[in-house]
């Protein structure tokens, strides 16, 4: 993983010494990608910036690359898995220079021009200098991984792995595109598939497009976009039956795994309780030390313990890292998680994962490359069971279907009659989805086409910034090209066996893993049971400090012309009310727009030169079944409830008992029994229950209580987790 910045001229003049202070600047914004090394290149109408996590040939890999004579020269951010391959196909007496998997790009170039890239297998972004053709080539991988933005005026282009470096040039635009985000559906969430371009979220701010190179003349800034790879059109084209398809799965994705373990430096890997990087565990022949996130709902849903079980049974040391949703994140450290990921969608998926690169960092530094398990899910039918909505194959593909009809529907409202539900329209799909302006695909292809763009604008992007911003690579070995073509040729008689619930992954993993992990049902990283407590944690974010964060995004012209202030300021009381009553990412992603046009106007300092908060820590566990509670008791801590918090029972909140059973009250939620309170158990907890007023405060309650002999410590942890729950709510004390 490395650094890029730099700027190169389009108007046939040079790059003079003056871009000289530049070019450092935007080195040293990304400067938290590269820790192990920095160079600089300038030469006729172009300058480079370059830092570098050395991975590969530590010592002899420094960039830019350059051929024998100059005439070529290349900076590079990733790993080509298969550079030996490659190099062995070139001319007999090219010579390599240096063991750097990305030297081979060069002569591959050479050879080949535009078509350099075809049997290139690995992530990259890329820039090239064409000097004796005056050309500048941009390029990516094919799902994105690494990042590369840039932006082109009328007499220079700058670029880089990050926009933050971009916006060291004063003459580079810095205004959040309002527009492309609220109209987004990844911000917004709409039940609507969308396969639109990937974009930067800034305006005037181009991002490279995967599987493609693009191609600026440096005399006339004309520029030109060659699409080196298609994603596939899923049109279930192969011959081989069914158990070659599950064998063939396997193989490739074990090589896939060797080739993400390519590195001179130490590897592990973030195991969670699925099929995913269990898979990627089992085989990883490194035998790589493993992570795995710990809060409420990976305690709650067992992803946790599963985890523990699959490092034993494999041989792998693993830590489980505590993510103590009872820490409530700094405006200041919320603020600096936004800027190293530039993107809204920030949230607490991310921020979580940002901790757990921090962790590796400090407590396993000589770790620089991360396995993961992303991209198994959008492209093996990960998520078929939910979009089915508890029903099985037929019901996940005519849901489906439905989510591109709504958005199609909203486009030709006026063809509204011809889409019917229940598949009787005497118009066909195919017309109507091309009435619309959308390709004529199928829902089945569409729904991979959505998630193509999913990865590349969430997936990949927070994968890349967490990691490279604690000088780490994150790798993705279910992101190999052949793979996905694999599955996009299943024929359609054999998806609901292959597809559904990725079953191709599992049958693969048969007698690698053992039984219990291939049919592990998937488990969310904090979404289900538990994720009121992660909820609870980012609403306590927005409303610290007399909501300074939301009051701060809402302070620029463009977010008052673009947001309704006091609704924004409503849904938080709603949310701190009741967590269930609307999304709470959807609140932080919006406030996120406000937090990032702020900065934009006023630039945060670089991000290894931040303050950062403290280091999250690990619970040690050898034996999880005997250290259960021990482990429960870590996780399970609640915020602190203040003595003046005015607390009262919310009006969807009812406290009950029968006449049957004098000694029990229920607590009823929204008409349904949820929770039952024993008096004899606990009186003190009731006793509280029933003095919740809205009026006094929770050190009054404590006081009253006292004076009924009932201790106060007791009912602090009910309290606690009854405002998590939403089961008493804290308001303002009327004056």
């Amino acid at each position: 993983m490395c650094g890029l910045s730099g700027i190169a001229r389009v108007d046939g003049r040079p790059v003079d010494g003056e871009a000289d202070a530049l070019l450092r600047r935007m080195a040293r914004a990304v400067a938290h990608r590269g820790p192990d090394d920095e160079t600089y290149f300038r030469s006729g109408p172009l300058g480079l910036g370059f830092v570098r996590l050395s991975l590969v040939d530590p010592e002899g890999g420094a960039q830019p690359l350059a051929t024998d004579d100059g005439a070529l020269v290349l900076i590079a951010n990733g790993e080509i898995y298969n550079h030996r391959e490659l190099a062995a196909t070139l001319p007999a007496g090219t010579r390599l220079r240096t063991r750097s998997d990305c030297e081979v790009l060069l002569h591959l170039y050479r050879r080949d021009g535009l078509r350099f890239l075809d049997r290139v297998r690995g992530m990259f972004s890329l820039v090239l200098w064409d000097r004796d053709r005056g050309r500048l080539l941009f390029a990516r991988d094919r799902f994105g991984i690494k990042p590369l933005f840039y932006h082109l005026d009328r007499e220079r282009v700058v670029f880089a792995s990050e926009i933050k470096a971009l916006f060291e040039d004063p003459a580079c635009p810095r205004a959040l595109d309002w527009d492309a985000a609220l109209g987004d559906q990844l911000l917004s969430m709409a039940p609507v598939t969308d396969d639109s371009p990937a974009h930067s979220w800034f305006k005037d701010i181009e991002l490279v497009p995967a599987a493609s190179i693009v191609t600026l003349d440096l005399t006339d800034g004309s520029r030109s976009t060659h699409r080196y790879w298609d994603f596939p059109s899923y049109d279930g084209d192969a011959a081989a039956s069914e158990t070659q398809l599950v064998a063939d799965y396997g193989r490739l994705l074990a090589e896939s795994v060797q080739e993400c373990q390519m590195a001179d430096v130490g590897i592990g890997l973030f195991l969670s309780g699925g099929i995913d990087s269990a898979a990627v565990a089992a085989l990883a022949s490194l035998k790589p030390r493993t992570f795995t996130a710990l809060n409420g709902s990976t305690l709650a849903n067992g992803d946790a313990e599963s985890a523990h079980h699959i490092a034993r049974v494999l041989g792998l040391a693993n830590h489980q890292v505590l993510l103590d949703t009872a820490h409530t994140p700094s405006a200041e450290e919320w603020k600096r998680h936004l800027w190293l990921l530039e993107t809204p969608l920030a949230g607490p998926e991310t921020f979580y994962k940002y901790e757990m690169y921090r962790y590796v960092g400090a407590h396993a530094p000589e770790i620089k490359a991360m396995l993961l398990g992303g991209g198994a899910d959008e492209f093996n039918g990960g998520y078929s069971r939910t979009m089915a909505g508890g029903g099985e194959w037929p019901d996940f593909v005519r849901n489906v279907a439905g989510l591109g009809t709504a958005r199609d529907r909203a486009v030709r409202p006026d063809l509204g009659t011809w889409w019917d539900a229940s598949g009787r329209s005497m118009v066909s799909a195919r017309y109507l989805r091309q009435a619309a302006g959308r390709p004529a695909n199928d829902p089945y292809t569409e729904l991979f086409r959505w998630k193509y763009r999913d990865v590349q604008l969430y997936n990949c992007w927070h994968e890349d910034r967490t990691a490279a911003g604690n000088g780490i690579e994150a790798r993705v070995p279910f992101l190999d090209h052949r793979l996905i073509e694999l599955v996009a040729a299943v024929p359609e008689p054999l998806r609901a066996s292959l597809v559904w619930d990725k079953q191709i992954l599992r049958r693969a993993m048969v007698g690698i893993l053992p039984p219990e992990m291939v049919d592990r049902p998937k488990g969310p990283f904090f979404y289900g049971s538990g994720e009121h407590l992660t909820h609870r944690t980012f609403l306590r974010m927005l409303a610290q400090n007399g909501d300074r964060l939301l009051e701060e995004a809402l302070s620029s012209d463009a977010a008052r012309h673009h947001l309704d202030a006091d609704q924004v300021r409503a849904q938080l009381r709603r949310l701190e009310h009741d967590p269930s009553a609307g999304h709470v990412e959807l609140l932080l992603r919006v406030v996120n727009l406000g937090l990032l046009e702020r900065m934009t106007a006023d630039l945060p300092t670089p991000h290894v030169t931040s303050r950062r908060a403290p280091v999250p820590q690990g619970v040690p566990v050898t034996d999880w079944a005997a250290e259960r509670e021990a482990v429960e008791a870590r996780v399970l801590r609640h915020a602190e409830v203040a003595p003046e918090q005015v607390l009262e029972l919310p009006g969807h909140i009812l406290l009950l008992h029968s006449a049957d059973a004098p000694a029990l009250w229920y607590l009823v939620v929204d008409g349904a029994v949820e929770y039952v309170v024993d008096e004899l158990e606990n009186p003190g907890w009731l006793r509280l229950l029933h003095a919740v007023d809205g009026k006094q405060s929770y050190g009054e309650l404590l006081a009253g209580l006292g004076v009924d002999g009932v201790d106060g410590a007791a009912v602090a942890p009910l309290v606690a987790e009854a405002l998590e729950l939403g089961l008493l709510s804290s308001v303002v004390r009327a004056e």
